[in-house]
């Protein structure tokens, strides 16, 4: 058989007319782009975490605004538009605008305001980047005789560093209001509007007047504008699921499952396609291997400090359920987590039930899930380089059933990791084993229960299910009894494997494991 010719992968490219002439992937989203575009509402606006594509589809707008009819060739929307026409495009991304002050924002809007001036020219007059902003729409449009496309990629990176910032949030908020403000005036010289964002702030805050803005977040019709959906995987990347499995060594199915369990899962509407992180998705194809290609690419030391400033345990992240008002609402303030976890990505939408009207919101998939727990470690020991050595080596133990080998480790290592400041409670203990076990779902499949006051794991290998119970500080006998009493073993009974119970004590004096008992009767 023929071997398969080698692709290219836009890891990282943003730019819709590269791609396309020279020829990377493009999963074809110009359906959603002439339905944007063809709207009742010229007002759009899109929230994502980063890293999902709405750049690039920013920068698709912009070709299709320019007229660019060539690089639509063979796409959907070549079937759909008929006339093409050009019209004038302000195009500003703000990501360029993170971690400024006033003054060195006010400097990047002059920089950019500048770069359109010298193409439509301005007025002396315009001192202010208001003034200047509306300038520019009103001569564009008498200029080319065309209505203005105005396009706005991640409006709030000004503000993302700032957001709980008593002193600093209202001057850069006020700059960026002022400097927003004439897309309402401007009204009738305007074509189409869209702004794209990871947070939603309120509309009074940034846009003053601006209020018929069309958020469609979460809106079911575009649920899948951005990341790649399972279907376009097997539609538009059949050969490179191919080309994956080639290199993993494993059958396209196989290989399609693996994709799944680390970077799928993530819905912004309901009801929804799993959707896939792009980032992540072409990361693995371009490698050929699956790694923390997204979580790894940025590191979440704000999130983890809003965590522990709202006092987030490890085991409370997921598993929350809310109205949409309570996370698709306005960051700035926010008197609670969930709305920050999930516009960044960290959570997502699950489920949701009509009838209550209740979202349930949960970790996406395992690479935000293990990259969470490894980033948390530092808060329970000094060196959590040591744990995560420990977990590695546990696994290969727990992989060939020697669950007593992987415990004897544990306890020893646990005996001589420095620990971090706060330990004497039980939850910081219980929260530590969590995350270790967690942590083990990098080489096994990981479903951890924990009601209050325990910490319950439900670990499945490829050859055993280990029902695990942990204890502080009373005994690995009554741990196994919990165990028991819930009657775990009849609960998975159908899972097709042979079920192990395990139950463990820790002491929290010595820091580690105590005693441990391991049940086979049911192999």
């Amino acid at each position: 058989m023929k071997p398969l010719e080698p692709r290219k992968y836009p890891v990282g490219i943003q730019v819709f007319s590269m791609i396309r002439n020279e020829h990377y992937l493009y999963v074809d989203k110009t359906e959603y782009v002439y339905r944007m575009t063809h709207a009742n509402s010229k007002y759009m606006f899109l929230s994502r975490p980063r890293r999902f594509g709405k750049s690039l589809l920013t920068d698709t707008l912009q070709c299709y605004f320019e007229g660019r009819k060539e690089l639509f060739e063979g796409l959907a929307i070549e079937k759909l538009e008929t006339e093409w026409t050009e019209y004038p495009v302000l195009h500003f991304d703000m990501s360029t605008a993170k971690n400024l002050n006033k003054e060195g924002l006010e400097g990047e809007l002059n920089l950019k305001l500048k770069a359109y001036e010298k193409i439509y020219g301005y007025d002396e007059a315009e001192t202010e980047v208001n003034q200047r902003l509306q300038g520019l729409i009103e001569r564009a449009y008498r200029q080319t005789g065309k209505e203005v496309v105005v396009l706005i990629d991640e409006y709030d990176a000004p503000l993302l560093d700032v957001m709980h910032e008593d002193e600093n949030l209202p001057k850069l908020r006020n700059v960026m209001r002022n400097f927003y403000s004439p897309l309402k005036a401007c009204g009738k010289y305007l074509r189409y509007v869209f702004l794209t964002g990871i947070t939603k702030f309120s509309q009074l805050s940034i846009f003053s007047e601006l209020n018929n803005i069309e958020n469609i977040s979460m809106d079911t019709a575009y649920a899948a504008i951005c990341g790649i959906t399972e279907e376009e995987m097997r539609t538009q990347m059949d050969i490179d699921m191919e080309l994956l499995a080639d290199k993993l060594g494993t059958g396209k199915e196989e290989a399609m499952e693996r994709l799944k369990e680390n970077y799928d899962g993530y819905h912004f509407a309901w009801p929804s396609p799993d959707v896939y992180n792009p980032y992540s998705l072409l990361g693995a194809l371009n490698k050929g291997k699956l790694e923390s290609f997204w979580f790894g690419s940025g590191t979440p030391t704000y999130l983890i400090e809003m965590l522990n400033k709202y006092q987030i345990i490890p085991q409370a992240i997921g598993g929350r359920q809310c109205e949409a008002s309570d996370f698709d609402a306005p960051t700035e303030r926010m008197t609670d987590i969930t709305p920050l976890l999930y516009q960044s990505g960290y959570l997502t939408i699950k489920d949701y039930s009509p009838f209550s009207e209740l979202y349930l919101l949960d970790i996406p998939n395992k690479e935000v899930r293990i990259g969470l727990m490894k980033s948390l470690l530092a808060n329970y020991v000094k060196r959590p380089a040591e744990l995560r050595t420990l977990v590695g080596q546990m696994a290969e133990r727990i992989h060939f059933d020697d669950m007593d080998g992987a415990l004897r480790l544990m306890q020893t290592v646990l005996s001589t990791v420095p620990y971090c400041e706060n330990t004497r409670y039980e939850g910081h203990y219980q929260q530590m084993l969590y995350l270790i076990f967690t942590l083990l779902g990098n080489f096994s499949d990981v479903e951890v229960r924990t009601p209050t006051g325990r910490v319950d794991v439900v670990m499945r290998t490829h050859s055993t299910l280990y029902i695990i119970e942990l204890k502080l500080d009373k005994s690995a006998a009554e741990a196994l009894r919990q165990i028991d009493l819930k009657q775990y073993p009849e609960r998975f009974a159908l899972c097709g494997l042979p079920v192990v119970k395990v139950g463990i004590n820790f002491d929290t004096e010595r820091h580690t494991l105590e005693s441990w008992e391991i049940n086979m009767e049911h192999r």
